[in-house]
């Protein structure tokens, strides 16, 4: 057998464990019932032991919060609610001294409506940043110009009485849409990554970057084809093809990139969602002049983890020059959790440890969503609980985004499950509580201490870091693909379901076992049984 050799001389970031952690839900230090840097700070030392690369905090800057922070009115400074520039220059201090990178996340598709660009953008037609955001005179009947419509329901443009002209917003009326086709504005945009980078941040995540430019001639929208499912929003009743995606979004990347690589090995990753998602990941990764990763929704909104779902998505990114680098999440702070999506509670422990080491043996960088690794399942949250603003507008048909953003379990037998001394901001969601790292720390057999195993097992392993990949078998059960780099071969076999599999005859059983879970063994594969062997 001719084995695959990829040089050990990698970048950080290829094949790294990117730990996300959401800062209202991940630890309160001053007893506010919210999140903040300063929890963060004081709870490193989990995400070091756990054996991740790095950390992504989500939005952290000054922000009224209609959106939690995704709505930013200070590029450039810590909203107090989660404390202070020194709290976040002492957070980078002490990841760093933990042998964790720092990333954190950008949103250069919108500002806050109180962001001073707005303020000044929407006093004067003539003014210096007149245009650093999308305006336009209404139709001859003072309707809006097309019929764009927003992510979070209706048009997605607001009339403003000031400049008697509406302005764009693809997600809240409090978002309004930067004109980042505008020089000037990728010029603000990047001197804000600019100062980020001058605190020590290692990387950035870029969200919804294919939401940042549109189509300057604003055609409509042609309509979306009834798929049969529940249209719950009017954005689903289109094909966003002129509101999004703008190909000069390329060239804007070419400029992060520009800037990013003055300052060494910065890691740049996007999150690429929509009907297009694939083609631009891969356009916004290409070469050497781009990002490095992006990563889409293939996994996130997946009802059914399937043999096919893998399969079809990982083969999608070969190992070939030229082309990007992947990213995968199963979990995140918009999406449901992921166990109480794909099986059901009877089956959750033993999917658990079979989804870890699915994650980690998958080409690409891991990004790990903070409770992932404890097994931590969607907080139904009761609707006068509910802070999303989606899930409040489209009560009770759209799933609340609230229910994955529930504050961290740290320890079972404290207050607020040790994450605050007050009442949080969300529920922790009471069957989530035996799940708190200190009821699975002295476990050996949790599944926090099974992922710690799995990270590590990825670290040591060069194939699975930043191996090749190529599916072997992939039918209803039954998924094994192998990885190879550095002259290592790994075979690596899950059976996704919930009845025995048979042995595929593609393994020898008598081959070098390196892992196993739920009772696999070289010739046995028992329900969710999953395992790696070396050739």
């Amino acid at each position: 057998m001719t084995l695959a050799t990829t040089s050990t001389d990698q970048p950080w970031w290829k094949g790294a464990v990117i730990y996300q952690i959401y800062p209202r839900s991940f630890q309160d230090s001053n007893g506010d019932g919210i999140g903040d840097l300063n929890g963060i700070t004081q709870r490193l030392d989990h995400v070091a032991k756990l054996g991740a690369d790095a950390i992504w905090i989500s939005p952290f800057f000054t922000s009224p919060m209609r959106d939690f922070g995704y709505d930013i009115a200070d590029y450039c400074d810590v909203d107090p609610i989660f404390g202070t520039l020194a709290d976040f220059d002492a957070l980078v201090a002490r990841a760093h001294d933990l042998g964790l990178k720092v990333t954190i996340d950008q949103v250069f598709a919108h500002t806050s409506d109180l962001h001073d660009w707005f303020t000044q953008s929407r006093a004067s037609r003539t003014g210096d940043k007149a245009d650093w955001f999308v305006w336009v005179d209404p139709r001859d009947d003072g309707t809006p110009p097309n019929n764009w419509q927003s992510v979070f329901g209706g048009p997605a443009w607001t009339w403003d009485g000031r400049r008697r002209q509406y302005y764009m917003h693809q997600f809240l009326s409090s978002q309004p849409q930067l004109n980042v086709h505008n020089a000037a504005v990728q010029d603000a945009l990047l001197d804000a990554m600019r100062f980020w980078l001058d605190r020590g941040v290692d990387g950035f995540r870029l969200d919804a970057l294919n939401h940042s430019m549109h189509d300057p001639l604003l055609r409509d929208n042609p309509p979306a084809p009834d798929t049969g499912k529940p249209r719950t929003r009017s954005f689903d009743y289109q094909i966003k093809q002129y509101s999004q995606s703008h190909p000069g979004v390329v060239d804007f990347i070419k400029r992060i990139r520009t800037l990013c690589d003055e300052y060494g090995a910065i890691f740049t990753v996007a999150e690429v969602g929509g009907d297009l998602s694939e083609t631009e990941m891969k356009a916004y990764t290409a070469g050497e002049s781009h990002l490095n990763s992006a990563y889409g929704f293939n996994f996130l909104y997946a009802d059914r983890l399937t043999p096919a779902l893998v399969a079809e998505t990982v083969e999608r990114w070969p190992d070939e020059p030229g082309l990007g680098w992947p990213s995968w999440a199963f979990e995140n702070h918009d999406a449901p959790r992921a166990l109480s999506r794909w099986c059901s509670p009877d089956d959750r422990a033993a999917f658990g440890r079979l989804k870890a080491m699915l994650l980690v043996a998958l080409r690409g960088n891991a990004i790990l969503y903070q409770g992932e690794e404890l097994g931590i399942t969607q907080v139904d949250i009761p609707f006068e609980k509910l802070q999303d603003p989606e899930a409040i507008a489209n009560w009770p048909l759209t799933l609340s985004r609230d229910g994955a953003r529930t504050p961290l379990p740290w320890a079972a037998d404290a207050a607020q499950a040790g994450f605050s001394t007050a009442e949080p901001w969300l529920p922790v969601g009471d069957e989530n509580i035996a799940r708190a790292v200190d009821a699975q720390e002295g476990d050996a057999a949790s599944l926090l201490n099974h992922t710690r195993a799995m990270l590590a097992l990825r670290k040591a392993n060069p194939a699975l870091r930043h191996g090749s990949l190529e599916i072997v078998v992939a039918d209803d059960q039954r998924l094994l693909f192998r990885r190879q780099a550095d002259g290592q071969s790994l075979l690596c076999l899950f059976n996704l379901s919930g009845e025995p599999a048979a042995w595929p005859e593609e393994i020898a059983p008598t081959n070098k076992l390196l892992a196993a879970v739920n009772g696999a063994t070289p010739g046995v594969l028992p329900p969710f049984g999953a395992l790696m062997i070396e050739e």
